[in-house]
């Protein structure tokens, strides 16, 4: 080392003599009336370390010393062949005291360097560049409160240029130089410097010399440095806290305040809300500010009752990096997905098998018999007299209302929920900004949950008060209860698909239709129990364990996530895209079917009505053509929109990581 100290500090002084020398030769041929040139090593003279310090004026009637320049230093550093002249261009004259002349602005590394980059040059030079625009942006950049001449930081305050020789990246060099990166940063931001010193990073730094562990710039970064209180620097910050925690980060986004902050939004928790900024801890270290003894002061920083509801016992208990995979740590969280994506599969497996053996077999007969009937019709009584142009009436007014209402208000619900479902899909952050922000979306989708849970309970209310419960029979061929017959309807169903029997018939209800009808109690508790818990955290954490938080969050969106499929594919085809009602099945909007509708989809129901005389109670005259155009624009609309969300939900599953 010693030798190696000697060469350089030789080579160093060589050089400076040379340049000395040539300097003054050229001047001496030159014009005599021009003040002496300027060469290294007159501006060593004053300039070198070890000199006695200048001082200049600086802002306020206040001074500030010129930095002194270490020859063995620059002789290393990335600027070596340059001379001072070089930057300092408004300095002429070394003889006598000096400052920049007049219109000449200080040495400026940006423009020198964007003056490179117009150049043909290294990869370095372009990553300078880029920099050099991260630079510009930046909070460093902007003028300083107490003197506005200069940037709250230069290039220079933080590089250094007269010894600037930062290593390559990854080299075992650029690991140790990384090391000095938070001396560099506390010359101007002490406190931090002496906070962060404290903390498990400081130590890992400071006293294992660990070159992983992190330091300012990976939180800040080097040059785009923003205020920390910035939307994008919450964000940016986070972000940067995953580079290191990847396991960590990936399970805080499955949470609300991940999800929001995958978004673009910045209010909500983020990693350093929980555990410190500068001064991070272990959660084991009683100064953590997740050790079990202050979780919940900590947590109650937003869930104060101001920002947000506050948080109760059971939030000590939560765990906000709690994981699927992970049976032995979390069984509550594993159990809840299991069982949720076993319900999917099954419900999917088998009506999906179903759509598409249906869709083949009745295509094939409808080739087959284009003019013909799709089902037969033999044996079914005549239509009575006077019937010709009647319409059968299925459904009231009443029960078309509460159907649209139904219908919509579980669209808003979708359109409202599934960007925090798939926040990292490329419909997501615009459809949050086009619904307000997660605030506004937040309160749309809890006002159509009521909606929607209010039409729920109105039909309960309306059964209990309205059905002849004296004359009603359980499994009659009134009732939506399911009964053997369904299951022998369900295997005669699958014979048909293929080709091993003839097609059945059925009564007033089939048993896709009592399906549709009773999968909204068990879709309604589900969603709606989980909801409400999500809804009342307070409560829920006074009275339940936390880690009711995590399972209430797994079934509430994979119940709506199997809702809002099943609807849009399996429902929207036994009603309107199967071959013989393809492309829109008006009943539901316009309340009546023809006779020969009746006749065909529910022959029993026909059959029984004729023969008790009951049919005519029920036939209507036919909608008008208003009536008809307005229901036909209303189903072609809500089956767009339908079809439209599941496009969503069909992107946002296949790119969701």
């Amino acid at each position: 080392m010693m030798i190696r100290h000697l060469l350089t500090t030789g080579i160093a002084a060589l050089v400076l003599c040379c340049t000395a020398g040539f300097s003054n030769t050229a001047f001496a041929a030159g014009d005599e009336a021009a003040p002496p040139a300027i060469d290294d090593a007159s501006c060593l003279s004053c300039h070198e370390d070890g000199k006695d310090a200048i001082e200049v004026p600086a802002a306020d009637d206040e001074s500030r010393e010129l930095s002194q320049i270490d020859p063995h230093k620059f002789a290393g550093s990335v600027h070596a062949k340059m001379r001072c002249v070089d930057c300092h261009v408004g300095i002429t004259d070394g003889s006598v005291a000096h400052g920049p002349a007049d219109g000449v602005a200080r040495p400026d590394c940006v423009q020198c360097h964007t003056k490179l980059l117009e150049k043909p040059g290294s990869e370095r030079l372009k990553i300078v560049g880029q920099n050099i625009e991260s630079y510009r942006s930046s909070f460093h950049a902007r003028p300083n409160a107490d003197d506005e001449t200069r940037p709250n930081a230069s290039c220079n305050d933080c590089h250094n240029a007269h010894n600037f020789n930062i290593p390559p990246m990854g080299t075992p060099e650029r690991a140790q130089w990384r090391l000095g990166i938070p001396e560099l940063c506390g010359t101007c931001h002490e406190d931090q410097l002496d906070i962060w010193s404290e903390s498990v990073h400081g130590r890992q730094v400071l006293e294992e010399h660990n070159t992983k562990a992190a330091v300012c710039s990976d939180c800040h970064t080097s040059h785009d440095i923003q205020r920390s209180r910035a939307e994008l620097t919450k964000l940016a910050i986070t972000e940067s806290c995953g580079n290191c925690h990847e396991d960590r980060y990936a399970s805080y986004k499955f949470t609300y305040h991940g999800k929001i902050s995958t978004l673009g939004y910045g209010d909500t928790a983020k990693c350093y809300n929980c555990h410190g900024g500068h001064d991070v801890e272990p959660s084991s270290s009683e100064a953590s500010y997740m050790h079990p003894d202050n979780r919940l002061e900590t947590c109650q920083e937003c869930h104060n009752g101001k920002k947000a509801s506050e948080a109760s016992a059971g939030y000590l208990s939560f765990s906000p990096h709690g994981t699927t995979d992970n049976f032995a740590k979390f069984p509550e969280i594993w159990i809840a997905d299991k069982s949720m994506k076993g319900l999917l599969i099954g419900t999917f497996a088998f009506f999906w098998l179903h759509t598409l053996l249906w869709f083949y077999r009745e295509y094939q007969e409808r080739k087959a018999r284009r003019s013909q009937p799709h089902v037969l019709m033999e044996g079914l009584p005549a239509l009575p007299a006077g019937t010709e142009g009647k319409h059968f009436r299925r459904f009231s007014l009443t029960w078309r209302a509460a159907h649209l209402i139904f219908a919509l208000s579980l669209m808003v619900l979708t359109l409202t929920g599934i960007p925090l479902f798939y926040p990292e899909a490329p419909w997501a952050k615009p459809l949050m900004a086009l619904l307000g922000g997660p605030e506004m979306a937040g309160t749309i989708h809890r006002v159509n949950a009521v909606i929607f849970a209010g039409v729920f309970f109105w039909h309960l209310f309306y059964l209990a008060f309205t059905v002849n419960w004296r004359q009603f029979k359980i499994f009659g061929p009134n009732s939506l209860i399911p009964g053997l017959q369904d299951l022998k309807d369900i295997l005669a169903m699958f014979k048909w698909f293929i080709g091993k029997a003839p097609r059945p018939v059925f009564d007033r209800w089939t048993y896709w239709e009592k399906f549709d009808y009773w999968a909204p109690f068990w879709g309604v508790t589900i969603i709606g129990v989980s909801g409400i818990l999500m809804w009342l955290p307070t409560l829920t954490g006074q009275y339940l364990p936390g880690w009711v938080f995590s399972v209430a969050a797994i079934f509430h969106s994979e119940e709506a996530f199997l809702a809002v499929v099943f609807l849009f594919t399996v429902h929207f085809f036994n009603n309107h895209f199967r071959p013989d009602k393809f492309p829109l099945d008006r009943v539901m909007f316009t309340g009546t079917m023809t006779l020969e509708e009746l006749q065909q989809q529910h022959p029993l129901q026909y059959r029984r009505m004729v023969e008790s005389g009951e049919l005519e109670k029920h036939l209507v005259d036919p909608p008008s053509k208003t009536a008809w155009k307005l229901s036909s624009a209303l189903g072609f609309t809500l089956i767009i929109v339908g079809l439209t969300l599941l496009t969503l939900v069909g992107i946002g599953f296949f790119t969701h990581p």
